[in-house]
């Protein structure tokens, strides 16, 4: 095990370093921000200033040593809009970004895992034929166009829910949350439905598919023969089975949603990450762009690495077929 995980950490490491260069190499090689920041009046002279106060009269080469080593000190620039570390940034938005994405998964499992499992029990039903339907909607619809018809349904014609903005927080635990308001809850209803529907399609039908592979196999025919009730059978002995795959899909997926949540954040003005880099992108704020880029990409590799980990403790044969 130990074995195990140590080649995961370096595998990690490698992924991360390469990450960096060619996420500073591609961003820093696209536009000048001082177009976006110089009026256009400015003389030549407050232009080199300007673009002196930033590095960016300096060879990209230098740009990225300078980079590097500010990064090994937990420096990742300063933006270039907001005049302040652009870590800082990205960690102001986190949690609302993780808040949103964390209601979004557990919307998709607590959903979609029943909707799966009576799909499967009920193969070519009508039943599993309008699940499996809507699951198809949910993968084929883009995610921007279900965000408008959520706002015009439930926001405009209805009028039940706001359409944007995170709403009024609060603590829970010393941790800050809309979770602490009912105001906050109502903001944060559409929003995570959207993010969802995507992932609640894919649940519905890996719990489909597991089902399905699982129920003909010997030792559920064992159990049923020992005389459990049926529920036990599946709700005990095939879940735990397909849950193996679950995890591994779920696990990745919450990247995901952190990662490609800026269509809903952008839709519904939520003020995460997501929506940061959008304006970052519009401004040319580049500390921030590969600030963002290098937070998520870390966000990847720890889920990855613990997914690995839950994934050979649930399969030992895993982590003993890599050792």
């Amino acid at each position: 095990m130990t074995v195990f995980v140590i080649r995961r950490l370096m595998q990690s490491l490698l992924v991360l370093a390469a990450t960096a260069v060619i996420v500073f190499v591609g961003v820093y090689a696209i536009g000048d921000p001082a177009e976006m920041l110089i009026a256009p009046d400015a003389t030549p002279a407050e232009r080199a200033q300007v673009e002196a106060s930033l590095g960016l009269d300096k060879p990209l080469p230098v740009q990225f040593l300078a980079f590097l080593g500010n990064a090994l000190h937990g420096d990742l620039g300063r933006s270039f809009v907001f005049n302040q570390p652009s870590i800082s940034l990205i960690f102001e938005r986190l949690p609302a970004t993780l808040e949103l994405a964390l209601v979004a998964i557990l919307i998709s499992l607590v959903i979609g895992i029943p909707l799966g499992l009576i799909a499967g029990l009920k193969p070519r039903s009508v039943t599993d034929e309008t699940i499996m339907t809507g699951s198809i909607l949910g993968f084929s619809l883009p995610n921007f166009w279900q965000g408008m018809m959520l706002v015009m349904i439930f926001s405009v014609w209805l009028g039940w829910l706001p359409s944007s903005g995170r709403g009024p927080t609060g603590q829970i635990f010393g941790i800050e949350t809309s979770f602490a308001s009912w105001e906050g809850i109502r903001h944060l209803i559409l929003p995570a439905t959207n993010l969802a529907l995507f992932k609640l399609s894919l649940v519905i039908r890996l719990t489909r598919t597991g089902v399905r592979e699982t129920m003909p196999l010997d030792f559920v025919k064992f159990a049923r023969a020992k005389g459990l009730t049926e529920r036990r059978v599946v709700l005990v002995h095939v879940l735990k089975t397909i849950m193996i795959p679950l995890v591994t899909v779920i696990g990745m997926e919450i990247g995901s949603l952190i990662a490609f949540g800026v269509v809903t954040e952008t839709i519904f003005a939520w003020p995460g990450i997501g929506k940061l880099l959008i304006d970052s992108i519009m401004r040319l704020d580049r500390p921030v762009v590969v600030a963002y880029l290098l937070v998520v990409v870390s966000l990847f590799i720890v889920l990855n690495f613990a997914v690995d980990v839950l994934y050979s403790i649930l399969d030992p044969r895993i982590r003993l077929g890599r050792n």
